[in-house]
């Protein structure tokens, strides 16, 4: 596991490279994080991130990306525009 300080808070990793505690989020630390990849968070990735935030909640686990694009309404290729490194 890793800490790290994001945000002004304490931010715990696993050794896959996300959040252990999704507790631990708020919109400081996702701007943060999207800095640190060089991604500026516009109204469009909102929209992704609080569709898979409360898809999470209410499913106990991450939406596919089949799910974030037919619920949600993102077509592939904008996620890809969005999200480069991948959604």
């Amino acid at each position: 596991m890793t800490v790290r300080e994001i945000a002004g808070k304490e931010v715990h990793f696993g050794e896959d490279g996300f959040m252990d505690n999704p507790n631990e989020w708020d919109k400081a630390v996702a701007e943060e994080l999207a800095s640190e990849i060089g991604i500026s968070l516009t109204p469009e990735h909102w929209k992704v991130i609080e569709f898979c935030r409360k898809d999470f909640e209410e499913q106990g686990d991450a939406p596919t990306l089949r799910r974030i694009t037919t619920v949600a309404g993102v077509p592939t290729k904008d996620l890809y525009k969005l999200f480069p490194k991948g959604p």
